[in-house]
């Protein structure tokens, strides 16, 4: 089992610009990381409080295979001067261990961790504890 993260950001707080924003995301994380929805335990998306026009979840169900993966929404916790109009998303899937993870984070959503613009290989402790699991 792997995690995968990555958000992005909205224009603005409407129904058309998240759902042109969650479809791009899924998109990028589906090909960079050859994701299959059967391949995916759980997703939970987070939204900043200023985004409340649609569920990113209801979004995600409307994509071919993921309507049967079990999704949470949440609200993003707020913090003073942090990135506005931002949709987040934790994932747990099973990924071959020896794959490197490609952790999505697109338009202003980049900044967040641009760190993870390249692969996440496993460190070795990693991939001992999930040897064990």
């Amino acid at each position: 089992m792997r995690a995968l993260r990555g958000a992005t950001t909205v224009s603005e707080n409407s129904v058309a610009a998240m759902e042109e924003a969650v479809m791009e995301l899924l998109d990028e994380l589906e090909e960079r990381n050859q994701l299959h929805p059967t391949d995916i335990i759980s997703v939970t998306f987070s939204v900043t409080r200023d985004l409340d026009a649609i569920f990113p979840a209801a979004i995600a169900r409307q994509r071919h295979g993921w309507d049967g993966v079990p999704m949470l929404d949440v609200q993003q916790m707020y913090v003073a001067g942090s990135l506005e109009r931002c949709i987040r998303f934790l994932i747990h899937a099973y990924l071959p261990a020896s794959v490197p993870v490609y952790h999505t984070y697109l338009r202003k959503a980049a900044n967040l961790r641009p760190d993870w613009s390249l692969p996440q290989s496993l460190q070795p402790s990693q991939s001992v504890m999930e040897s064990k699991v």
